[in-house]
């Protein structure tokens, strides 16, 4: 009986230790979509304030601000849990840029997302 309460217990703590986010300072920088799209390097990491105006298909959305819009990957597991987001709920996104060296295919792979307040 002890251990099936402790499993039970520790399966519900989980999803709680799992989004658990830090909130303090950062050295990336904010941009702006336009910022990130004309000076943005290969692998530099960015944060964008914003809106997610559309699902793309699987794990691609388009993320818009008031200087542009561009592609994102989010994975499901960055979605804050029972948070419904639509176009109109404005976020702040953290992720990695990866913009190919031949052609214009440039997005944000994001590593974290949070609902602006």
């Amino acid at each position: 009986m002890k251990k099936s309460s402790l499993v039970l217990a520790l399966a519900l703590a989980l999803p709680f230790a799992a989004s658990a986010q830090y909130a303090g300072p950062s050295t990336v920088p904010t941009m702006s979509v336009k910022q990130l799209l004309d000076t943005g390097k290969d692998d530099q990491h960015a944060t964008l304030r914003g809106f997610i105006v559309s699902h793309d298909g699987g794990e691609h959305y388009t993320f818009a601000d008031d200087t542009g819009r561009m592609k994102v990957e989010i994975d499901a597991k960055h979605f804050p849990a029972g948070v419904k987001i639509d176009d109109k709920v404005r976020v702040e996104i953290s992720g990695e840029f990866d913009k190919d060296l031949v052609g214009n295919k440039a997005e944000l792979d994001v590593k974290r997302l949070s609902v602006m307040r």
